[in-house]
């Protein structure tokens, strides 16, 4: 089980006719790169395709990467106002990946640029594949948890400075799958602001 003081999962915060006409939609639409990153001191291409939208302001850099926000698309609008109605919290950007088959994946990390602070609130919306997302402590066993379609998952509080997930690779034969991760990038660290329970 998550520690629930760091992940709250949301199964059917989208019906999965309207998630996976979302996920149809958005992997035509937006603005997709595949950028060479570099990890472990090595330049590798990224295993999936990327797109940063957000404030004019909202620059982020992660990895070698320094991304500009691309202007909202009206979809990642509408679904950033309904996130925040739900948390309480409010973002000014999202990371959107997609995997395009089972041998995209997203590697071990955290989410702890000095762009997000100390205690980000970030919200993830998968659309499309169900794929397994790991979650570990440092020392301790990594813990899973599938992530269906049109569900929303919203990692809070300590979370990234206790934790680290990944997203692994599958052999099973798999579709296209978005994960839309709507995030807060500050000018300074300051504290995460207040995360409504979610009903």
């Amino acid at each position: 089980m998550l520690d629930p003081d760091c992940f709250k999962y949301l199964p059917n915060f989208l019906p999965s006719f309207e998630a996976d006409n979302l996920c149809t939609f958005l992997y035509k639409e937006l603005e997709w790169r595949q950028d060479e990153i570099v990890l472990f001191g090595r330049h590798v291409m990224q295993p999936r395709l990327i797109a940063w939208y957000g404030d004019p302001e909202a620059t982020y850099s992660y990895s070698g990467l320094q991304l500009k926000p691309l202007p909202w698309h009206s979809l990642l609008t509408e679904l950033k106002l309904r996130i925040e109605a739900l948390t309480g919290a409010v973002f000014n950007s999202v990371l959107a990946n997609a995997y395009r088959h089972g041998s995209d994946s997203m590697g071990w990390h955290r989410d702890d640029e000095k762009e997000l602070g100390p205690r980000p609130v970030i919200a993830s919306l998968s659309l499309g594949q169900e794929r397994r997302f790991l979650v570990r402590e440092k020392g301790q066993k990594s813990q899973g948890l599938l992530l269906g379609n049109g569900s929303l998952l919203i990692m809070k509080g300590q979370c990234q400075q206790k934790y680290q997930h990944a997203l692994p690779k599958t052999r099973r034969k798999a579709g296209v799958r978005i994960n839309l991760t709507y995030r807060m990038i500050r000018d300074q660290q300051v504290s995460d602001l207040p995360l409504r329970t979610a009903g």
